[in-house]
């Protein structure tokens, strides 16, 4: 029995005055992973998910959440969707077991906001004021109050923006958990190292439009299809004979000899191929290194970005929603 995907968006479009901020996007996040929304600043990323979440109804296309509509279906799938916004505040004096408190009164049955403080790592942070939290501290809270009402699906808008390393993977291990706990997560991030280590598909955007959706190793080979083979033989073998093994290697677009050591570039199963050519000819090798292009190389080349996509965040042209608009 095929599980019906937790989003289905197609063709989605919105603009802002004479601003398209999304022109079409089209995507499917299944049950249970983590969905990773990547682009650069005005991508459109948080405007796509903004609809996704029915906070803003789409110009054009459509979307499906939990086989309900977004705008038609706002209120019942309010309570089955945990929001953590781009940017969102609570009053400074509230402290982190009255804001839970709060939370959860607006659901019929929801989460105990004790597991949710052990959960989170904010057990003893209970009894703190917002404004004496630390930046970690005030993201972690902000996901246990986008998890407080029992959600199938949480959104994450650039949860780990302004945290320094330690609080980013403190945050990156509860996302892990929440993930392990069931619940789907869309992670909307322009931090490839956090795409890189949380998300099992990805979607890069770039100017409103889906550039490519797929694994890392997916959108990593879809960019760049290239492998480079580094092997240095055992014992001294002539360049030519070193070039000449390699003559029938499928997918090899590029061989040398740089330093007594082989350095072949290609795709597909280059590795293997050129490995077993080598035994075949007689070469035994060794210090056999493989690099790959990175997710880094993958966006910019598939986006067509010349800025680093990790200097900022999305900036729609109208105002912020925050946690009090959800």
């Amino acid at each position: 029995m095929t599980t019906a995907p937790v989003v289905r968006a197609e063709h989605l479009r919105k603009a802002y005055g004479s601003t398209l901020a999304v022109q079409d996007v089209s995507l499917t996040v299944e049950r249970g992973e983590i969905y990773g929304v990547l682009g650069r600043n005005g991508a459109g990323k948080t405007t796509t998910v903004e609809m996704i979440a029915g906070l803003r109804r789409p110009d054009g296309g459509t979307v499906e959440v939990l086989g309900l509509d977004p705008t038609r279906d706002a209120a019942t799938l309010h309570e089955q969707v945990g929001l953590q916004l781009q940017e969102s505040a609570l009053p400074d004096r509230l402290r982190v077991a009255e804001a839970l408190d709060l939370y959860a009164s607006f659901y019929a049955d929801p989460a105990d906001p004790a597991d949710l403080l052990d959960l989170l790592g904010l057990a003893a942070k209970r009894d703190a004021a917002f404004k004496d939290l630390s930046g970690g501290q005030k993201q972690r809270l902000s996901v246990a109050l986008a998890l407080v009402g029992r959600p199938q699906l949480a959104i994450l808008d650039e949860l780990t923006t302004g945290l320094d390393p330690h609080a980013r993977r403190e945050t990156w291990a509860v996302v892990e958990a929440i993930r392990d706990a069931g619940v789907t997560i869309v992670l909307v991030t322009h931090l490839m190292e956090e795409a890189e280590r949380l998300c099992d598909r990805i979607a890069l955007i770039a100017s409103g439009r889906v550039a490519a959706v797929g694994t890392l190793a997916e959108i990593v080979r879809l960019a760049h299809g290239e492998q480079v083979l580094h092997v240095r033989p055992e014992a001294a073998v002539p360049d030519a004979a070193l070039l000449a093994a390699l003559a029938d290697v499928p997918d090899m677009r590029d061989a040398r000899v740089a330093d007594g050591a082989l350095v072949v570039r290609g795709g597909g199963a280059l590795v293997q191929d050129a490995l077993v050519a080598l035994a075949r000819a007689g070469v035994r090798t060794t210090d056999v290194r493989l690099e790959r292009a990175s997710l880094e190389d993958a966006f910019v080349s598939l986006t067509g970005a010349d800025a680093d996509p990790s200097a900022s965040t999305d900036a729609d042209p109208r105002p912020a929603t925050t946690a009090a608009e959800v």
